[in-house]
């Protein structure tokens, strides 16, 4: 365990943090504190007063400018952003969704402070592989290839916009991750259309 914030320093301690959004759990080890029940307290009087929100039962960030990805990463863990959110964001796809898509180990639509997070389903096996898992300001995110794969891996048939601007070499090193032998046709057959 950390060495215990003195008083007056639990709330700093939060907000020199580069994360935005935080778990009870999380907190009570950057405070060094094992008493779920006093961690619990503590961030509620804060939110009460306005030094921090609550965004979630059991999670709470720093503002209102709090990262919605990192919360959507963070109610169901391990987790991270992936499908639509991915390939809306890189070109493979087009039209636009309001929702934030996450592999996770459950399917749940949920609604965590107005916005809508789309948990997809993913095998142990597959959500646990790192490959093709980029890391950036505290939030887990697929690739486009990764994205592309995951979205295939869950959906018998999907249209992509943009498959040129995938690199189809880390696709074929990313598919044995899946160990599904309808994936890997399906993408052969994506990628023998775009050869032609």
């Amino acid at each position: 365990m950390k060495k215990k914030p003195i008083k007056g320093e639990f709330l700093e301690v939060l907000l020199r943090s580069p994360q935005t959004i935080f778990s009870t759990k999380e907190v009570a080890l950057l405070w060094g504190e094992s008493n779920a029940t006093v961690v619990s307290r503590r961030l509620n009087s804060y939110a009460q007063v306005g030094k921090l929100v609550r965004v979630r039962r059991a999670l709470y960030a720093k503002d209102r400018n709090y990262n919605q990805w990192e919360l959507a990463t963070r109610i169901y863990t391990p987790a991270y952003i992936s499908f639509e959110t991915v390939l809306a964001a890189e070109g493979i796809v087009f039209q636009f969704y309001g929702n934030i898509f996450v592999a996770s180990y459950l399917e749940r639509e949920i609604n965590a402070d107005g916005q809508k997070i789309s948990l997809v389903r993913m095998k142990d096996y597959v959500l646990s592989n790192i490959a093709g898992i980029i890391h950036k300001d505290g939030v887990a995110i697929a690739t486009k290839e990764r994205a592309f794969l995951d979205r295939l891996y869950v959906s018998k048939k999907y249209h992509f916009d943009n498959l040129p601007s995938l690199d189809w070499n880390k696709i074929f090193e990313l598919l044995p991750i899946y160990r599904n032998k309808r994936l890997e046709k399906k993408v052969r057959e994506y990628y023998q259309q775009l050869e032609k």
